[in-house]
């Protein structure tokens, strides 16, 4: 199963140089489709992403043919118009063979800009400078190859514009829909959060304690004393990290977290290693010291690390019960239908991510719910 962090590295891929297409073609399509029931607008959609045929960044075009971006998009201002306008529901035609996003906005277009090498700059609304932090938008990431379609609705980074997924296939399948009234609900939890109320933009997005950190509105050393925990409990214990049919055993020694079968060890990560799952948690695609630092970073985050030794915890209902938590995470999970959110990034380990695939789909819905 493609997971959120291999969509990421397909992306982060896409700036490789390789010739230059002007049209790019599958023979397999689904019906991408995008509904309006938030009771805002006008509304504007973007898909973007990666052509696996050639490793370029491209656009789907309203017509449903993937285009390589290209400086020559922008506009006098600097600014590239890929906006495709839906008037209540609109319905495109998504060829196989990309990895990308489904951007939406709402009352304004949103802003990319297409830099030398043909490589997009794709919003970051949780950066007061950048020109879409006025704008209400979200997004989606999906992945559309030979083995189907692989979606999901995320709030690692953000969360504007409530979405929910609905997959027609093989199977019908749904993900990421909020409960009634779940944006305010997330809202108001944050704010009455202390450590977390300045992530709350006031009513244009909510951004995760990451980007909240990096930008001055969280603190720096917020899980400063949960990390020592963790590091002096396995000083003198054994975690054992299973992973299919692999088990890794490891300890604290000196100022490593070491262990066995290969894994690199872990130096002490900080807080912001921890939030945004990198850093000394970096997860290589290697399945080795890939799935240690999944199950290290989601047991940081979720706090069930000196639980027990045996990591990673499947059950959510042990999850975030120290005082100091990822109350990001929490909330998020708190007020989804299933229970299921992409609070951080390694949220899918134990599958607890919004995350659906199908190996034959015909029908991918984007619906913006309620606000």
């Amino acid at each position: 199963m493609l997971s959120r962090r291999s969509f990421l590295g397909g992306l982060a891929a896409a700036t490789a140089a390789l010739p230059l297409s002007s049209r790019l073609a599958a023979a397999a399509t689904v019906s991408l489709v995008i509904t309006n029931q938030s009771g805002r607008g006008p509304l504007w959609m973007y898909v973007v992403g990666v052509s696996h045929a050639t490793g370029q960044q491209c656009r789907l075009s309203a017509n449903g043919t993937l285009v390589p971006v290209s400086t020559a998009d922008n506009g006098p201002d600097g600014y590239t118009d890929y906006a495709i306008q839906v008037d209540g529901t609109r319905t495109l035609s998504l060829p196989q063979g990309m990895s990308g996003r489904v951007y939406v906005a709402l009352g304004q277009k949103l802003k990319f800009r297409a830099n030398p090498g043909n490589a997009l700059a794709y919003p970051a609304g949780w950066v007061s400078t950048d020109p879409n932090y006025p704008v209400l938008h979200d997004f989606m990431e999906f992945t559309y190859d030979g083995a189907g379609m692989h979606c999901n609705t995320t709030t690692v980074d953000q969360l504007s514009v409530p979405l929910a997924l609905s997959l027609t296939g093989a199977s019908q399948q749904s993900a990421g829909r909020l409960r009634d009234g779940g944006r305010a609900a997330v809202f108001a939890a944050l704010r009455a959060q202390p450590a977390f109320a300045n992530l709350v933009l006031g009513d244009l997005r909510v951004v995760s304690p990451g980007h909240g950190l990096d930008a001055g509105l969280f603190a720096s050393n917020y899980l400063a004393a949960w990390i020592d925990e963790v590091w002096n409990h396995y000083r003198t214990r054994t975690m054992t990290v299973t992973a299919g049919a692999r088990t890794f055993r490891g300890s604290v020694q000196g100022e490593q977290f070491v262990f066995d079968g290969g894994v690199r060890p872990f130096t002490k990560p900080s807080t912001r290693d921890v939030l945004f799952c990198d850093g000394t948690l970096a997860a290589p695609n290697d399945g080795v010291t890939g799935p240690v630092a999944a199950a290290l970073g989601a047991g940081f985050n979720r706090g069930v690390l000196t639980n027990t030794g045996a990591q990673p915890v499947a059950g959510a209902s042990t999850y975030y019960r120290r005082s100091v938590t990822n109350h990001y995470a929490r909330v998020m999970h708190e007020n989804t239908v299933d229970g299921k959110a992409y609070g951080f990034a390694f949220d899918d380990v134990c599958e607890h991510a919004p995350y659906i695939s199908d190996p034959a789909p015909t029908r991918l819905t984007v619906t913006l719910t309620p606000f």
